[in-house]
């Protein structure tokens, strides 16, 4: 599928080029944690004044889970309570942190009016797959469970992600249907990461490897999963669930310059093939990451609007 980039992600393509920072794959995690880092004021865009940003910390298994809690100013409320999106960062499960998308989750909170809950799920290699997994589920249910302590109406409790971290919902929304809950309001699902195969063409056209390299996800996958079986199970690829009846309603993001994208896509229609309430966003001119990138990428702010409205239309 041919690939033209907007004006403003072309430009932004180019300065990354010229700038010849070294790709993840030649980097050790560290290394590449670092180099994600220092790469987000340059794109981040001005964050929007909330009422209240703090940290917290939920208990799990293994150890306190660290959190952040974003409160706007002026949030919806039922009853003194706010509805809530709980928010698993991008990163390749080996990147990304509460802080690299710190600004993201403040305009998310406000965009929707809403409370925000990231969730700073244990990373790879350290801790492979099923690890961050185990966290998002965790993180989740005890939201739910002490939502009326957070402020959160414990009936509007939804979950989204960008790339790693809308792996991340979509598994948790088929886990809480699974287990029988807690209820999902809805998954946010931002050019996520649902097929480990990597069979969908738009791993294979030169095309789409922009910023997030072919290459890159290679290295992603091997540092995540602990060897080829983890593919095919759907709590590492939820695409691999047999069936996606019975699941929140969801909004599902694409690009177009985005390894990713034929495998969002498909994920969406088959979400409402079985029945499940979809809206479906594709932006043909962006590339994978570009919704953090509001400083230098307009359109970025335009969809995380977008985002807010939906959100806000869910009650």
């Amino acid at each position: 599928m041919p690939v033209q980039l907007d004006p403003d992600a072309a430009a932004v393509y180019k300065a990354f080029l010229e700038a010849a920072r070294p790709g993840y794959e030649t980097l050790t995690a560290a290394e590449a944690r670092a180099s994600f880092l220092q790469a987000r004021p340059a794109t981040n865009p001005e964050p929007p004044e909330l009422a209240r940003v703090a940290p917290l910390s939920i208990p799990a298994p293994h150890g306190a889970i660290p959190a952040r809690i974003y409160v706007p100013t002026e949030p919806r409320q039922r009853d003194g309570l706010s509805p809530a999106l709980v928010f698993f960062h991008g990163g390749g499960w080996v990147v990304g942190d509460l802080d690299s998308h710190d600004v993201v989750c403040r305009q998310l909170a406000d965009a929707g009016a809403l409370v925000v809950i990231a969730i700073d799920y244990r990373r790879a290699p350290e801790h492979k797959f099923p690890a961050a997994v185990e966290d998002a589920i965790a993180a989740t249910r005890w939201i739910a469970a002490n939502a009326r302590e957070l402020g959160v109406d414990a009936a509007c409790v939804s979950i989204g992600g960008d790339s790693a971290g809308g792996n991340l919902a979509a598994v948790v929304a088929l886990a809480a249907r699974e287990d029988n809950g807690p209820a999902i309001a809805a998954q946010l699902l931002i050019y996520p990461a649902v097929d480990f195969a990597m069979t969908h063409g738009s791993h294979s056209e030169p095309e789409t490897s922009v910023l997030l390299t072919h290459a890159v996800v290679r290295w992603f996958r091997d540092h995540y999963l602990n060897g080829t079986a983890d593919i095919h199970d759907w709590r590492a690829s939820p695409a691999r669930a047999n069936n996606l009846a019975g699941l929140p309603p969801a909004y599902v993001l694409t690009a177009g310059a985005d390894p990713l994208r034929d495998e969002g896509e498909d994920y969406a229609a088959r979400l409402k093939q079985a029945g499940v309430s979809v809206a479906y966003k594709h932006l043909p001119g962006q590339f994978h990451g570009f919704l953090t990138m509001g400083k230098l990428l307009p359109q970025a702010n335009t969809a995380v609007r977008e985002i807010g409205a939906w959100l806000k239309g869910l009650g």
